[in-house]
């Protein structure tokens, strides 16, 4: 009886087979074209964020706190007053080298400097690392 399936399953599983459509498939290549291809090839490449260079923490004459985050294009820094945590006010620099300025803020120094000079309006006061 062991004889007789296992001749039976291969011409059933062969039956079951020929039931399958097997029409040959045809691929086709390139599909539909990009349609912004052009204007990504033509965009302007892409500058990204500066990144974080250090961040300090400085004591002013005024025994008040200021944060520093320094970025590494030496024309980006964001100041935070009296905490760490404190919403930061970005300050940009002209050029490499130049003041820091944004809101009613302007920074003199830089990363590696042991000091900063910080103005509010007219008023300036160092601040030490």
């Amino acid at each position: 009886m062991n004889h007789i399936l296992l001749r039976a399953l291969p011409l059933a599983a062969l039956t079951l087979l020929s039931a399958c459509d097997m029409k040959p498939t045809t691929i086709v290549g390139g599909g539909p074209s990009d349609p912004t291809a052009n204007t990504i090839a033509n965009a302007p490449p892409v500058k990204l964020p500066p990144a974080m260079l250090a961040s300090k923490s400085y004591r002013c004459k005024d025994n008040s706190l200021i944060f520093i985050d320094w970025f590494n294009d030496n024309m980006t820094a964001n100041l935070r007053l009296k905490e760490k945590t404190a919403s930061p006010t970005n300050l940009t620099a002209p050029s490499a080298g130049a003041p820091y300025v944004g809101g009613d803020y302007t920074l003199t120094g830089s990363a590696t400097a042991p000091s900063v000079t910080l103005a509010k309006g007219g008023a300036s006061q160092a601040c030490d690392g």
